[in-house]
């Protein structure tokens, strides 16, 4: 009588447990596949209850057969299992788009009600029934009802099972609570089958309500107010980022599986270990510890995100590294570190700045062949001049040496001779004077842009410089440059008188190329005082800059000749003027008026 007693209590306090829990995933927990799961199983677990305790009341007091009784109790026995497989289902992928392939998991449930209401005409079911399991006779069905109704059992708790094992590890709290949910039918039916318990029907309801709470628990994580399933992990390990959990003792409790395929680990290598023994002992290349562990320590003190935008390369990879605390109510839980792989980040950069070199070089060759064009031009001139120089000096030696003894030779002729070759001789000087100064200003443009020697240069230098190395393209685009020059000449200026001149025959180059072959057009550059600045303007009367280039001019490499132009002149010189210079290039431009381009120097 006592056994039965404490059965009865049992089964009140199952029956208790399972309303209570009923009521407070309803009333609490947000409406999710994981809790209509959760509901149809205590509902399945309650009809069990309901039935089993009807029976203990009232089975004997009405005289009627135990076996009805159980024909209710198994309208929840019957789908218990397949709740609790769909529940592992759920659990692992979050979400489940039920199929109609689903409605074949309750064939067998469906089918042991009908044989089990139907057993007083085949007995394929019960053939004797009791309460007490060891005096119950099975029939045949009896069989195939189990091995479903198992497997279903066994399916559901190892898929719970894994993907807790696979999400927190196999000593973490909620996969102990998924292992004892299932220990503890099997242990009672061990315990049963050797005698220490009474071994009556009312056992395994007794002993799924235990499973169910250690599950609910488990699946819940003691918070009903939040539902995290396992299916989580899968978004994380989906992630390209790697990331890592350490606890408050530095131990890495948790990760994705994309850190494990970056850094080539295994699980059983990286779990419960010390964080900063692991980077020791991977030796990767690039991780300074002292440096990690000072990470660490910050993190502990506050819940703010450090951000190390340091590159460091770790194998084949560049990292950044994004590191904040954990803290619940103020009470600091562990580390989340996040390597962000900016791998490609790298070697796109690494790829526009070898492009950026290229596109630098060719203009530079461009440039160069420029002024070889412009030498050729320059030097043409004044050495055909300097070889008719020569042939009449020549010409007069000779005439000279003839005379020498010559009665009819005046000394006036004599002074006219030497009057001849002086005259020669003057224009071979200024002939030389000129091609020294074609060669210094060249010498000077053909200096890379690297040079920084700051020198001091007047604005007549500047403009000298200029119109030696703009001569030629000027006289073959057949086109005018106007030099007015509204400031003293005398002017000084600082900087690399290199790199302005480059920059501003950059500008009367555009400007050149504006009219578009168009000949008998003129161009004006401009110099003129503006309070402590000296303003230089290139201007042409062409038609103008197109809106949609005017404005992206100077904040990236743009340029209106198409396939001919890369945008890296006026882009490198304005760089040039901002860097070099201190000073600033503006632009004005008119559809059908042209376009001035104002270099600002401080004086």
């Amino acid at each position: 009588m006592t056994t039965d007693i404490a059965t009865f209590i049992l089964l009140i306090l199952s029956l208790m447990l399972i309303i209570g829990l009923l009521f407070i995933i309803l009333k609490k927990i947000k409406r999710s596949q994981l809790k209509s799961c959760f509901i149809f199983i205590l509902s399945c677990m309650l009809i069990c209850l309901v039935g089993l305790i009807s029976q203990c009341l009232l089975g004997y007091k009405l005289n009627i057969p135990l076996i009805y009784y159980d024909y209710f109790v198994y309208i929840g026995t019957v789908f218990l299992p397949v709740g609790i497989f769909l529940l592992g289902l759920i659990f692992a992928n979050t979400k489940v788009k039920f199929k109609k392939s689903y409605l074949l998991l309750f064939i067998i449930p469906v089918i042991s009600l009908i044989m089990l209401w139907t057993n007083d005409f085949h007995n394929l079911f019960y053939i004797q029934y009791s309460t007490n399991i060891n005096a119950t006779t099975y029939g045949p069905y009896v069989n195939i009802h189990s091995v479903y109704t198992y497997l279903m059992y066994a399916l559901g708790l190892i898929t719970l099972l894994k993907y807790s094992i696979k999400n927190s590890g196999f000593f973490s709290r909620q996969a102990l609570l998924f292992i004892l949910s299932a220990l503890i039918p099997i242990a009672l039916n061990i315990l049963a089958g050797l005698g220490f318990i009474n071994a009556t029907v009312y056992l395994t309801p007794i002993s799924f309500t235990l499973t169910i709470l250690l599950c609910a628990f488990a699946v819940f994580k003691f918070d009903f107010l939040k539902v995290t399933p396992i299916a989580m992990q899968r978004i994380v390990d989906r992630m390209s980022d790697s990331f890592l959990v350490i606890n408050e003792d530095d131990n890495i409790t948790d990760f994705n599986d994309t850190f494990l395929r970056t850094f080539k680990l295994k699980t059983e290598n990286v779990r419960n270990i010390s964080f900063l023994t692991f980077v020791s002992s991977q030796n990767l290349e690039g991780i300074d510890t002292q440096f990690l562990n000072s990470i660490l320590d910050k993190c502990k003190t506050t819940s703010e995100i450090i951000v190390v935008k340091r590159e460091m390369k770790i194998l084949d990879h560049y990292f950044n590294i994004e590191a904040s605390g954990i803290f619940s109510k103020g009470s600091f839980l562990g580390t989340l570190v996040l390597l962000k792989d900016v791998t490609q980040h790298v070697h796109d950069r690494t790829t526009i700045e070898n492009n950026q070199n290229i596109l630098m070089e060719r203009e530079r060759l461009a440039s160069l062949g420029q002024l070889i064009g412009g030498i050729a031009h320059n030097l043409k001139t004044p050495i055909m001049s300097i070889a008719g120089a020569a042939e009449g000096l020549t010409d007069l030696t000779t005439e000279y040496e003839k005379s020498v003894g010559d009665p009819e030779v005046t000394v006036q002729d004599h002074h006219e001779i030497a009057k001849d070759m002086k005259d020669w001789i003057e224009k071979i000087r200024s002939y030389t004077e000129y091609m020294s100064d074609v060669i210094t200003a060249v010498k000077g443009q053909a200096v890379t842009m690297s040079d920084e020697q700051a020198v001091s240069f007047t604005l007549d230098e500047l403009v000298k410089r200029v119109n030696i190395l703009m001569r030629h393209e000027l006289k073959k685009a057949l086109v005018d440059l106007n030099i007015q020059m509204k400031a003293e000449p005398d002017t000084i200026l600082k900087g690399n008188i290199n790199s302005l001149v480059q920059v501003i025959n950059n500008m009367i180059s555009n400007a050149i190329q504006a009219y578009n072959g168009e000949a008998g057009h003129e161009i004006n550059l401009i110099l003129e005082l503006s309070g402590k600045n000296i303003i230089i303007s290139v201007q042409d009367f062409a038609n103008g800059l197109p809106e949609s280039i005017a404005s992206k001019l100077f904040k990236e490499m743009i340029t209106t000749k198409g396939k001919n132009g890369t945008g890296l002149g006026l882009f490198m010189s304005y760089s040039t003027i901002r860097a070099h210079f201190n000073g600033n290039v503006t632009f004005e431009t008119e559809k059908g008026k042209g376009t001035v381009f104002h270099i600002s120097l401080p004086v």
